[in-house]
C-alpha cells in the first residue's frame, strides 16, 4: 500500500500530465482555427489540400536532416 506522500506525488504527476494535455490541445485549436481563417479560406477543400501537403512536405524534409537524430 502506498503511503500519503507517495499518492500526492502520483496526483501531482497526473494534475501536471492534465494540464499538459489541454495546452498541447489549446494550442492546436488555435493553430488550425488560424488556419480556417487565413490558409485559402475560401476553398475548405484547397485549404485541406495545401495542408496535408505542407505536413508531408515538412516530414519528409525533417526525415532528411541527419542533424535532428
Amino acid at each position: 500500500m502506498k503511503t500519503k506522500a507517495e499518492r500526492n506525488k502520483i496526483m501531482k504527476r497526473v494534475a501536471a500530465q492534465v494540464l499538459i494535455a489541454l495546452a498541447i490541445v489549446s494550442f492546436w485549436r488555435g493553430v488550425w482555427g488560424l488556419m480556417d481563417l487565413y490558409w485559402f479560406a475560401g476553398n475548405p477543400q484547397l485549404s485541406f489540400i495545401m495542408s496535408i501537403l505542407a505536413g508531408v512536405g515538412l516530414l519528409l524534409i525533417l526525415h532528411d536532416i541527419k542533424d535532428l537524430r
